[in-house]
């Protein structure tokens, strides 16, 4: 015991006559690093700007919660009968499976893993959510999008062909069963699930393939990494419609969901692909038809509520928008066909 407590002495003095040394030797480099850590604490992560970052924004600070996590794990998989009601609402699945018996079997075959949960001062995430409306045509923004740590995509969002507007990049795409696409091995499906019978569907569609139907034809197969495979929580999904868009609109767009998930893992979120294009024309980058933009009227999203959340958001500096080099003043809204889900 003698000798432990010498140990500790003799440590705590070689650490003191080291600062001691240090503070000769360089008065001025120690008192200056002592007056930067008083008068310029480490904020929430470690980029330029922070989202995080709540400031004395009240608006911000009482929608914004990190404590909901976005991505599904066994843990936080459990529902309550309040947020379990209104997700089989959605799309009003009148006999759903067990729902715990299909979480069990959906985590037998994707990781269990709490990801993203890592903010900190040394954390600079920064991430692209790219949306799909034409007015990234012309933009030039491919280098621009691939060059965040992350790069959201969603639903069918095609590259090939429009690499220097769009990008090749996708560490992420967020997409439901009725919209789904085949992804290469280095990339994340995120399925955004409306009911039970949709994460049956992607235990099928990642193995036997016998659900082809939802309310519509779906896809019985689905090419994805198993061990990138990701599931945006219900819970987190109530959280976004409530929290953000004050329960206005049946559900939020898939590019509104992507937009919430960024915000929630990255530090910086650059955004893309949002709105209409410079002639007020609301169509997908890929569509030659500009004027096919009924999709805007669905009913079943307030787009408006949207459009005004992302741009307060803009505001205030949480996210950086890029409308396209010739936009003077599209809308935050993603242009994505939703009104068949």
């Amino acid at each position: 015991m003698f000798l432990k407590h010498r140990t500790l002495v003799l440590v705590f003095t070689a650490v003191s006559f080291s600062t001691l040394l240090l503070t000769f030797r360089d008065p001025g480099a120690y008192l200056l690093r002592y007056a930067a850590a008083r008068l310029f604490p480490r904020g929430p992560c470690g980029c330029r700007r922070c989202v995080a970052a709540l400031r004395d924004d009240a608006w911000f600070s009482q929608r914004f919660n990190q404590s909901v996590q976005p991505l599904m794990t066994r843990e936080n998989s459990v529902l309550t009968e309040d947020t379990f009601t209104w997700w089989q609402w959605l799309q009003a699945e009148r006999h759903p499976a067990s729902y715990p018996l299909v979480v069990d079997q959906l985590f037998q075959l994707i990781p269990d893993q709490d990801r993203y949960q890592d903010a900190g001062p040394d954390r600079c995430r920064t991430c692209s959510v790219v949306g799909n409306s034409g007015n990234l045509k012309g933009s030039g923004y491919g280098a621009l999008i691939d060059s965040r740590d992350l790069v959201i995509r969603m639903n069918k969002a095609p590259t090939r062909g429009f690499q220097d507007d769009v990008g090749t990049r996708t560490t992420h795409h967020v997409m439901y069963p009725e919209s789904a696409v085949d992804l290469d091995n280095d990339t994340s499906l995120v399925l955004v699930p409306f009911k039970t019978l949709d994460l049956q569907w992607l235990v099928s569609a990642l193995t036997n393939g016998t659900i082809q139907r939802t309310y519509l034809p779906v896809k019985s197969k689905v090419q994805a990494n198993r061990e990138k495979v990701l599931v945006y929580s219900p819970t987190f999904f109530k959280y976004v419609h409530e929290s953000w868009l004050e329960g206005r609109g049946r559900y939020p767009s898939t590019g509104f969901l992507s937009l919430m998930l960024a915000l929630h893992i990255c530090d910086e979120v650059s955004v893309f692909g949002f709105g209409s294009d410079q002639y007020g024309n609301w169509h997908h980058y890929w569509e030659t038809n500009v004027l096919s933009g009924a999709f805007r009227l669905t009913g079943v999203h307030d787009g408006d509520m949207e459009s005004n959340v992302t741009l307060l958001l803009e505001d205030r500096d949480k996210i950086q928008m890029f409308r396209g080099q010739r936009d003077t003043g599209g809308q935050g809204q993603d242009p994505d066909v939703q009104g068949t889900t």
